[in-house]
């Protein structure tokens, strides 16, 4: 077996395995993309937050 039937094989069972998933629909994909958005203000609100405190409290320490 040469080496571009081994590529042809890949990419056709590649493609079989891709019609055999399942896509979520339209609503679905708007959905995480929110929940994902969300999740990435939180947590970057977050941490931000923990670096402001950290900051500081090292600048206070180190003022001395």
């Amino acid at each position: 077996m040469s080496i571009i039937d081994k590529i042809r094989s890949f990419i056709l069972s590649t493609m079989d395995e891709m019609y055999k998933c399942s896509w979520p629909t339209r609503d679905q994909l708007f959905e995480s993309t929110i929940l994902v958005i969300v999740a990435l203000i939180l947590s970057t609100a977050y941490l931000a937050g923990v670096d402001q405190i950290l900051f500081n409290t090292v600048r206070f320490l180190t003022t001395f």
